[in-house]
């Protein structure tokens, strides 16, 4: 917490402050306004992929920036997809190819906003396409893990299409999309694999892993199968869980609705953190990574929304029922930093 206090924060902030700069000069009113709203509403993923670089700070300089403007083009996208009056598949795939070109050094800038009207951004994903494609080329092992990269980013890209369009086809999409993975992973619900493709702490520790010199291919693989699907499943699962009353009020997908009862969502959550802690001792750091784990817990258990949701302030006390002290540290300190940025 010394290191996320002192060098990665203070980091974050400034490369935040840089971009708002860039969105506060984007010509279109709308792409304006959903690219500052993303770093309103959502700094605190950028703050919580930024940990990330404290685990090798002698790097923090190309990590930071990187994950910054990775997890930013995600925020915007996400904003501009939930709020969109589209819903054309085909637009939602091409904004997320920026995606799929900020991961992959060679690629070409291409027109992301063809199938939609509003387009005159000022050049502002194109420019954290270009920050994404410079920082990756910095790190010494990147062609490890690009292939890995590629697919969680890809899987992100497919996830962003299904559950943005039309309310009536998305159940049917995401149901057929999962049939052509659940035999990779026998053990999840079609609910849990659909969540896991939504974090991107898979592709923020795969780059982490590309910090480091000389790291095998085969040290990548597994670095992805560790972190994919438990440890970024639990992360969106739990962002669904106190997200259940504002998704319901706005007729959005949430996959905590898909288990039979709460009992059951609290079994299921249980499983996957503990998965997620077996999976992450496998890890050269694992300490690091369980840290990870629980102050994933804290911090949206925490949250103001658990307050006023009856079922999910019990589901929260039964999950942090026993917490081990290092939960509880995290918790205190979630809510010091919510009191802080108040």
């Amino acid at each position: 917490m010394h290191r996320v206090y002192k060098y990665v924060l203070p980091a974050v902030d400034r490369e935040l402050a840089q971009l708002r700069l860039l969105a506060q000069r984007i010509p279109d009113l709308e792409l304006r306004a959903q690219a500052l709203s993303s770093m309103d509403s959502k700094k605190f993923h950028c703050q919580g992929g930024g940990v990330y670089a404290a685990a090798n700070l002698e790097r923090r300089d190309v990590l930071i920036p990187l994950i910054v403007a990775l997890q930013t083009i995600s925020d915007y996208l996400d904003n501009l997809c939930d709020r969109s009056t589209s819903l054309d598949p085909d637009d939602f795939r091409l904004l997320h190819q920026s995606m799929m070109d900020a991961v992959n050094p060679e690629a070409k800038l291409q027109d992301y906003y063809a199938f939609r009207s509003e387009k005159d951004d000022g050049g502002y994903l194109h420019h954290l396409v270009r920050t994404c494609q410079l920082q990756i080329s910095q790190l010494p092992s990147y062609r490890s893990v690009q292939s890995h990269v590629t697919e969680l980013v890809g899987l992100y890209g497919d996830l962003q299409v299904y559950k943005h369009i039309h309310k009536d086809l998305r159940e049917g999409h995401l149901l057929a999309w999962w049939e052509l993975h659940r035999s990779s992973y026998p053990h999840l619900q079609w609910n849990e694999f659909a969540a896991a493709t939504g974090s991107t702490l898979g592709m923020f520790m795969l780059f982490l892993a590309a910090s480091q010199h000389q790291l095998s291919e085969q040290d990548a693989a597994a670095v992805k199968k560790i972190y994919f699907p438990h440890v970024c499943g639990l992360h969106i699962l739990l962002d669904y869980l106190i997200d259940q009353e504002e998704d319901h009020a706005g007729g959005d997908l949430n996959f905590c609705n898909y288990y039979d009862n709460e009992g059951l969502l609290v079994e299921r959550l249980g499983t996957i953190v503990n998965r997620a802690r077996e999976d992450v001792k496998q890890l050269p750091a694992s300490r690091f990574h369980r840290l990870i784990i629980e102050g994933l817990l804290a911090l949206y258990l925490s949250d103001p929304k658990v307050r006023h949701q009856a079922d999910v302030r019990d589901v929260s006390r039964r999950l942090m029922k026993n917490s081990p002290l290092t939960r509880l540290f995290f918790l205190i300190n979630s809510i010091w930093i919510r009191k802080q940025q108040a």
